[in-house]
């Protein structure tokens, strides 16, 4: 059979399989009879030589089936992956309206926007670190809107041009290359970045996913009152070298529906500014947050958030299966094979598990247990 189809790496955890196709950069969890059937497909050297394999007990019409189904399932893990392409376009000075000035984890950093709409689309995030004056910008960013269009721009080299309803592109690409600037790391450092909150207790970390609205920024928010540290919000950096989170200056997101939550908790919350710049996630506020003492700590584990009212709240080990399947769809991974390597070794060494709740303080003692556990492995 056509070896070229067949996945790059593979690690084998609990029940399942992770399975990484270098063409098309994705990750696939299948259980361990498919993976049975999968190997028997590439050791045959013909498709009826496959269905020999497989004909014990089978019909011809489950043959067919399973045949068509290996195909079909190794046809969509091998398209084709957009590659970059260099943006070959002019800086546009006239648009530099507003310039503001941060430093972040000691670096100098200028971002020029072109109106007040648009600085709406990353300040907030990082206003805690705005300066008056910064001498010596190690970086400067340019980001502005024209012709129904989002440009940024990084030292007059265009990173990134999108539509303006594809604005998260742009937030994503700036707080990539923040990220980069503050721990002096290129984009090819990275594991990834994955679609979550990570919270430390100065030791480890705890990296919190779940479905927009299953309260992941209620628990960090919560959990840095009550002693620890926000690590990453939102976007949450692993280098392939240590897997580790890396530190994300960012603020927590706070959506409304968590406002009569966190408002006592929070000092001087309702002075906090309301951005609405993405209507599909409404009004939002992003309180800042104390920094770590350490710029990176080891994560070692994954939990699945869900708020469900009046339910009674429960922590309970789950399946890798399960992580994946809300891990995967709105993280960024390196197409690097070593990374893809270091992102299965990472996944064969932590635990994960789902969190059902409704009362914050039996939440709270669940998640503090999980930190007294991962501190002995």
């Amino acid at each position: 059979m056509n070896g070229t189809l067949a996945p790059k790496l593979s690690i084998c955890i609990g029940k399942h399989w992770v399975l990484w196709y270098e063409k098309s950069n994705t990750y696939s969890v299948v259980d361990t009879q498919f993976k049975e059937t999968l190997d028997r497909y590439f050791r045959s050297t013909s498709p009826i030589d496959f269905q020999k394999i497989i004909h014990n007990g089978h019909t011809q019409s489950d043959q067919d089936a399973t045949l068509k189904k290996i195909k079909d399932y190794l046809t969509a893990c091998n398209f084709n992956a957009t590659s970059k392409r260099l943006l070959h376009i002019k800086r546009d000075c006239s648009y530099r309206n507003i310039k503001v000035n941060y430093v972040i984890n000691s670096v100098s950093i200028t971002v020029y926007y072109d109106s007040e709409r648009v600085k709406s689309l990353v300040h907030p995030q990082i206003e805690n670190f705005k300066v008056d004056e910064s001498e010596g910008a190690k970086v400067i960013f340019d980001i502005y809107l024209a012709d129904n269009k989002l440009y940024l721009f990084k030292n007059e080299v265009c990173l990134v041009e999108r539509p303006k309803y594809e604005f998260h592109f742009i937030s994503g690409k700036f707080v990539m290359h923040i990220i980069n600037e503050i721990h002096h790391k290129k984009e090819s450092d990275w594991i990834g970045t994955f679609h979550g909150s990570t919270v430390t207790d100065n030791q480890t970390s705890i990296l919190f996913i779940g479905n927009s609205g299953s309260g992941k920024s209620t628990i960090s928010s919560l959990l840095v009152a009550n002693g620890y540290y926000l690590l990453a919000d939102d976007v949450s950096p692993m280098l392939a070298d240590n897997k580790a989170i890396y530190y994300n200056p960012n603020g927590i997101s706070i959506k409304e529906g968590a406002a009569n939550v966190l408002r006592p908790i929070i000092k001087d919350f309702d002075t906090i500014p309301v951005v609405d710049f993405n209507r599909s996630k409404g009004p939002l506020r992003y309180h800042s947050c104390p920094k770590p003492p350490k710029n990176y700590y080891p994560c070692k584990s994954v939990i699945l958030v869900n708020y469900k009212k009046d339910t009674e709240s429960e922590l309970k080990e789950i399946s890798i299966d399960e992580i994946l399947q809300t891990l995967i769809p709105e993280s960024w991974f390196s197409h690097n094979e070593k990374n893809a390597q270091s992102f299965l070794n990472w996944l064969s060494a932590t635990k994960f598990y789902k969190l059902t709740y409704s009362e914050n303080n039996t939440m709270l003692d669940l998640i503090s247990e999980v930190f007294n556990t991962q501190a002995n492995y």
